[in-house]
């Protein structure tokens, strides 16, 4: 019998786990860093999550990128390139931290923004809060936890990703009107 993926309820030590994690990078990238953000669903009180916390240690521009990835290797990461998303940098967690997904973005950058804003807008929308987290847990169901079903798993929830993310960019230009 194959794993599916697991889709947890949200849990309220995910906040101190990124909190954890951030105090554990802060004192290598402190000088590079504009900030390090806590993003993607365990982020969002209430949402329903894979249990791994996500992170973007957001530079103030490209230039400042290479020197991110020399440093985050140098702390046993492993850079994954940008899995597809350009304009970011992603990293795989070295095998004695607590698993967790990192990403190098530029401040202000689509990828940046993109996670920022879905998380801001989720914040404030617990209807779409909830209709987020009922098709992840329904598509976890019908996923294997392999390559090829976490893969599947995040193509059959982007479209709504990708209105979440719209609705994001549109309440942030309302704030700003």
């Amino acid at each position: 019998m194959t794993r599916t993926i697991v889709v947890s309820d949200y849990d309220p030590r995910w906040p101190e786990q990124f909190e954890h994690l951030r105090q554990r990078l802060a004192p290598h990238v402190a000088d590079l860093a504009v900030s390090i953000e806590h993003v993607g669903s365990t982020a969002v009180p209430g949402c329903a999550a894979k249990p791994i916390i996500d992170l973007d240690i957001v530079v103030s521009e490209e230039a400042v990128m290479p020197e991110l990835i020399s440093r985050l290797v140098g702390q046993g990461y492993q850079r994954e390139g940008d899995l597809g998303i350009r304009g970011r940098e992603a990293f795989q967690a070295p095998p004695v931290a607590p698993e967790h997904h990192l990403y190098g973005v530029v401040a202000g950058s689509k990828p940046h923004l993109d996670h920022v804003l879905l998380r801001d807008y989720l914040r404030q929308q617990p209807d779409e809060v909830q209709r987020y987290s009922v098709l992840k847990v329904a598509l976890a169901q019908q996923f294997p936890a392999d390559s090829e079903g976490r893969t599947a798993y995040s193509a059959a929830k982007s479209t709504l990703v990708e209105e979440l993310i719209a609705k994001g960019y549109a309440a942030r230009a309302a704030g700003e009107s």
